[in-house]
């Protein structure tokens, strides 16, 4: 039990730095949110990486609710006028939503490969 409690981090630490979730070496994209094909140092295919729409999910609920709140004690505290709402707060909304997207899909994927996950699939049982 000891051992999997200090191994947690490890993967969370990968996914993060958007490194390989085997070595933790090699990069994980090669564009923007485009994954390599395989890891360049130690070869993993990362074919089983699937992070669907989860991690667009997530930035898209922390992001908002940030920007809300901010928008909403702003609009309370000092009630300035439209365009200078739109102008802080489409800056904000770019730079919370932009800037975690990418290790939030690195930090899925490591997630998916700490734990083995995969699509799910019917088994037939024996007496069926």
């Amino acid at each position: 039990m000891n051992d999997q409690v200090s191994s947690t981090p490890l993967p969370i630490a990968r996914g993060l730095r958007c490194r390989c979730p085997r070595c933790g070496e090699g990069k994980l994209f090669q564009g923007f949110l485009s994954l390599r094909p395989r890891c360049e140092h130690c070869g993993l295919e990362f074919a089983f990486a699937d992070a669907g729409d989860g991690p667009a999910v997530f930035v898209i609920l922390i992001g908002g609710a940030i920007v809300v709140f901010a928008a909403l004690m702003t609009e309370v505290v000092y009630q300035p006028p439209y365009w200078l709402h739109a102008a802080l707060w489409l800056p904000l909304v770019l730079l919370v939503t932009l800037a975690p997207l990418r290790p939030i899909k690195g930090l899925m994927i490591a997630l998916q490969y700490h734990h083995k996950a995969q699509e799910g699939r019917l088994e037939k049982r024996g007496g069926e």
